[in-house]
Formats: C-alpha cells, structure tokens, sequence
C-alpha cells in the first residue's frame, strides 16, 4: 500500500519535538523583547520581528543556522522518515514554521531529500542580509474565510489541493501527523481510507477527543518518536479498506 500512500507532516511538535521559533527565540537571546511583544503582533509578523531585532544586534543568518543545527531529533522519527520513503511514500511537510526554519533543521539531519513538497510560510534573505518571514497566504489579498486558522495559513486549502492532485495520480489514502490547533481543519477534510496520527494530550488530539463523530479517518495517537516510528510504519503497510471488511465481519458474527 505504500506506494498509494502520501504521509503528510507538521513541523514544530511533531517532526521535532520542540518549536523551531522558540529555539530561535530562546537560543539567541530574544525572551525579553518576545514577552513585550508577544500580544501585540500576530505570530507571523511577530517572528519577522525577532529577525530584524537579530539582524540590528549583528546577528547573521548564519548565525541563526548554527542555532538550528542544534535543535534535537528523535532518531526514530529520522527512521520513521527514512523508512516511509524507501517504502515508496510521498512525504510532504505542511507546517506553520517557516521554510528557511524547515529546510536547515532537515537537511542537516539527513532528511529532507525525502521530502517532495514543503507547505509553510515562505522565507527570504534580503538585499540587507536580513531573514525575512512572510505569510503563507498574502494577507493583502481575500482571507481565506476559515474559522478555525490563523490568517497566515489555513492548512486545510492546502489539504484541499493535495487531495486533489492525488486522486488525478491514483494515491488511495494520506496519513496525516499533528500536533495543534492548525492541524485540525485538515483532519476534518480526511476521508474514511485515511488515518490521522495526533499527538497524544497535545489541541489536535484534544479537539479530536472532543467530538469524535465529526472525523471520518481512522485515528491513532502517539506520544513519542518510538511510538510514531511503530504506528505509522504499520499504518503504511494497513490496508484500511480490508481491514474494514474484517472489522464489519467480526462484528456481524458478534
């Protein structure tokens, strides 16, 4: 079944166990201003912010990239990755970090050639140096209407998408891992043949828990990088449509 498979990550709690822009925030010395702050902004402007701050102390953006080199990840999870893209998934990422943030925690643990496709706010350096942070959805634009996300990104458009460029390829199903709040529009959009992995205690799994009957694909929780290497590689080898007939039959006979 893997090669019908797309798994679909988030970033921040999930893939890493911390958050990329409280490393960051933490690391270089930014609390203090963040705390000041942190009501007045949104989360997006507020983290361009902490880089011009960064950028007027004579911080450079390879200073920033040593701080995310350091940031740790469970060696199951890079086996989990690893494992799930030998097995012939597509992996993509779908996360409300951002793309420079991605990219270098990934590709200095080894991974993110197994990636196809990142999902996040977009990233520059400017013609001063300087790390800048944009939304994903250009706020100048039509908001994108959805209650339950931030302006910046409403994950489930872009589950949207992939599920529509996946039935044109014949991918049978998408297995989803999260952690937050964002993550739940997207696991309303999911279909009966999908799984989706929340973080166990952490708002994804809370807002499942809360109403179930309102998600349609299989739910499995996790906790840590063991269990979400054990989980999801037995999920991909999951034939979900027989295990419904299994089911069904184990129930009549019941």
């Amino acid at each position: 079944m893997a090669g019908n498979t797309v798994v679909l990550f988030d970033f921040d709690r999930t893939i890493i166990d911390g958050d990329s822009d409280n490393r960051v925030i933490t690391e270089m010395g930014l609390t203090g201003l963040f705390n000041k702050l942190r009501f007045n902004l949104p989360w997006n402007s507020l983290m361009d912010r902490m880089l011009e701050e960064l950028h007027s102390q004579g911080k450079t953006v390879e200073d920033i990239t040593e701080c995310l080199k350091g940031t740790p990840l469970d060696q199951h999870i890079i086996a989990a990755i690893k494992a799930a893209h030998a097995l012939g998934c597509e992996l993509r990422i779908i996360s409300d970090a951002n793309l420079f943030y991605i990219e270098t925690i990934l590709e200095h643990q080894g991974v993110l050639g197994c990636f196809s496709r990142i999902d996040t706010n977009p990233s520059f350096v400017d013609e001063e140096g300087r790390l800048r942070i944009l939304p994903f959805h250009d706020l100048s634009s039509t908001p994108h209407g959805c209650k339950l996300c931030p302006p910046n990104m409403c994950k489930g458009l872009v589950i949207d998408q992939i599920q529509a460029s996946v039935s044109d390829s014949g991918v049978k199903r998408i297995i989803y891992l999260g952690d937050g709040n964002g993550d739940y529009c997207p696991t309303l959009k999911l279909g009966e043949n999908d799984f989706v992995m929340p973080r166990k205690k952490y708002p994804l799994w809370k807002h499942i828990h809360g109403n179930p009957k309102l998600i349609k694909a299989q739910v499995h929780e996790w906790s840590t990088g063991e269990e979400l290497e054990r989980i999801l590689l037995h999920l991909i080898d999951t034939n979900p449509i027989q295990d419904k007939i299994i089911s069904g039959n184990a129930s009549q006979s019941n």
